[in-house]
């Protein structure tokens, strides 16, 4: 697979031609600021001493005419600037975006917003006062050789303020970097615990840990500011001591050219020329100074966003491949959770054909729903492959992977957005396809009951539903569009009885309309639908096979079984499932009961054989209720 070299230094390359142009209004607007000194010089020493007021106007209208041209010049490369940040915005914000998710995918989501926060932040040190300063820094030479020229001495003083400002400028580096770095770190911290207990924010509250997590949050947040406001005085003493040096050497230029005029060495008017001429000359490091902690920071955002779109390229642009017919095969998978080194998943092989139903069961923490991720591509696996129309579901486009698959996480969220903008996926809402994924998913009666159908916002989360409507509407936008394979990691967690029916209803839709169909749950009554099931325990295939194979493959319920909603019976049911097990009883059930402590174990024993022989009669009690409930 192709990739692009994705870099934040691509977002500078493409803008060189805008950079090259801002530096030549910079040349033309660093010469044009020489007009005021030459403009006093003459005044001073032609003017005055000819006293013609002819050559005053004349150099009065030229002098007017170039400070106009500087003044819209200024202008100019202003906006230029604020463009330059946009597109540079504009330009990388979107690989930002997908390195981010990327980075979410593969290696945790740890500060998921911070690349973002740092293009913001690139662009606004962009489009500030900042950048101007830096271009007019290659310029002081130009200044200090134009006040050797006007004399040696002065163009001394001159460099020897310079150097000084110079000096405080790198002391300002030496200072601030490692302080602001530091604090940086502290806030990004900070930030990212707030944003976990607002997500938590219910359990914290109810168990009384908002004080603590306040106070977590305080300290980390405390101790960034405090590194950042040192850095910030530390600026602010330097910033103040540059301003008093610029105002001493232009005062020492001024003393130095009227010691010079005294002794007849030089004329007043380039006396004062040389002092306006040395106060633009340190200005730029002024600047500088004076915006070094946006440098720092925009610096530091900068080799942020270079090592992020380093380690999370882009992928390159694949050919569009077409809908698959809904095969699945898994070959020898592995998966590593993001960030982690020990894998959840190993040696997972199986295969899938169109229309097929299979369910995974398994007990906590045997890697169900990482085998759901791996399925639609959300994880890569870390060995093997898992493929779907015979592609590698990782390597598929996304944009294209999404329009065939249907994913229900075991977190359901949804979007601060209308019904049907949820079930569309947030894309086209094509009306008719929203209502049939509504129907298909047994959603369509409670959408319309919501206070404007499907036009109701629904908040943030999804917050204005209960978990079983999220969890619906959820189904909705997974079976949008007709994909032609459809994952669900516990579908029916927060759902009623009415929901259970809805639900087998639909797979049992699926089935029929040939869409391949991955069922992950902890309830018996999920099971009667599936043509088979996968039993997973510590990361590994226990079991694979038929379903009622599976079923009846271990003499008692399986133990990971969560009780499930009990599907209506015929009265008779319960009663002709005992009296099978009853015959299927080499013992019978009767006998002499023995006394005291003995006759209790024997009846717990009893108890425990009992349920060890009903399971299969259970099991077919099960596939006879399915198919009243998919044929009534």
């Amino acid at each position: 697979m192709t990739r692009k070299t994705g870099d934040a230094g691509e977002g500078f390359k493409a803008l060189r031609s805008a950079f090259l142009a801002t530096a030549g209004f910079s040349m033309v607007i660093n010469l044009l600021m020489l007009v005021s000194p030459v403009y006093m010089m003459q005044v001073y020493d032609r003017v005055l001493t000819s006293q013609s007021g002819e050559t005053l106007v004349a150099l009065t209208a030229v002098a007017v005419g170039l400070l106009v041209i500087y003044g819209v010049l200024e202008g100019v490369r202003g906006r230029m600037l604020i463009r330059i940040g946009n597109a540079f915005d504009e330009r990388i914000r979107r690989p930002v975006f997908n390195a981010l998710a990327l980075r979410a995918l593969t290696a945790g989501a740890g500060g998921r917003l911070a690349g973002l926060r740092d293009v913001d932040t690139v662009r606004q040190f962009l489009t500030g006062a900042g950048p101007a300063a830096f271009f007019d820094a290659p310029w002081i030479p130009v200044y200090l050789l134009v006040i050797f020229l006007i004399h040696p001495v002065l163009g001394g003083i001159a460099v020897a303020g310079a150097v000084l400002l110079i000096g405080m400028a790198l002391a300002t580096e030496w200072i601030s970097r490692t302080r602001l770095r530091e604090a940086g770190q502290h806030l990004g911290e900070a930030e990212q615990f707030a944003d976990q207990t607002v997500r938590n924010i219910e359990a914290l509250r109810a168990m009384g840990m908002t004080g603590r997590a306040r106070t977590r949050w305080l300290g980390r947040w405390y101790r960034g500011l405090s590194l950042q406001s040192e850095a910030a005085d530390w600026v602010a003493v330097l910033q103040g001591l540059s301003k008093a040096l610029r105002i001493v050497l232009q005062v020492g230029v001024l003393a130095g050219g009227a010691s010079l005029v005294l002794v007849h060495e030089m004329s007043a008017g380039m006396m004062i020329a040389a002092s306006i001429i040395v106060g633009r000359a340190v200005a730029p490091v002024e600047q500088m100074i004076g915006s070094w902690r946006g440098f720092v920071g925009a610096r530091g955002a900068y080799d942020r966003l270079k090592e992020l779109l380093a380690a999370f390229p882009e992928p390159g642009k694949r050919m569009r491949l077409p809908r698959p017919e809904g095969q699945v095969t898994v070959e020898n998978a592995a998966a590593v959770a993001p960030g982690g080194r020990e894998p959840i998943l190993r040696g997972i092989s199986f295969a899938m054909e169109p229309g097929e139903v299979m369910a995974v069961i398994g007990p906590s923490a045997s890697g169900k729903s990482t085998l759901a991720r791996l399925l639609v591509g959300v994880w890569p696996a870390a060995a093997g492959a898992v493929r779907l129309g015979g592609a590698d579901v990782f390597r598929w486009a996304h944009g294209d992977l999404g329009r065939y698959v249907g994913y229900v996480p075991q977190d359901v969220e949804l979007f601060d957005a209308t019904v049907k903008e949820n079930i569309a996926r947030l894309g086209d809402i094509d009306p008719q396809k929203v209502v049939d994924a509504a129907r298909l998913a047994g959603v369509h009666e409670l959408i319309l009951s919501l206070p404007d159908g499907y036009e109701t916002r629904i908040g943030e989360g999804g917050r204005a539903l209960s978990g079983g409507q999220r969890q619906r509407i959820a189904l909705a936008r997974a079976l949008y569009d007709n994909p032609a394979f459809v994952v669900l990691d516990e579908p029916n967690a927060n759902l009623d009885h009415d929901g259970d029916l809805a639900l087998l209803k639909c797979i049992a839709e699926l089935k029929r309309r040939g869409i391949t169909v991955v069922l992950i749950s902890h309830r018996p009554s999920m099971l009667q639908g599936v043509d088979r099931i996968l039993v997973l325990r510590d990361g590994m295939v226990s079991a694979l096979g038929p379903r009622d194979e599976i079923l009846n493959r271990t003499a008692q319920p399986l133990p990971f079984f969560k009780p499930s909603h009990q599907i209506t019976t015929q009265p008779g049911d319960d009663q002709a499932g005992d009296e099978a097990s009853a015959a299927n009883d080499p013992h019978g059930g009767g006998g002499a009961p023995g006394a005291g402590g003995g006759a209790a174990n024997q009846a717990a024993t009893d108890d425990h054989d009992a349920a060890a022989r009903e399971a299969p009669g259970r099991a077919r009690r099960v596939l006879e209720h399915f198919k009243e409930a998919v044929n009534g």
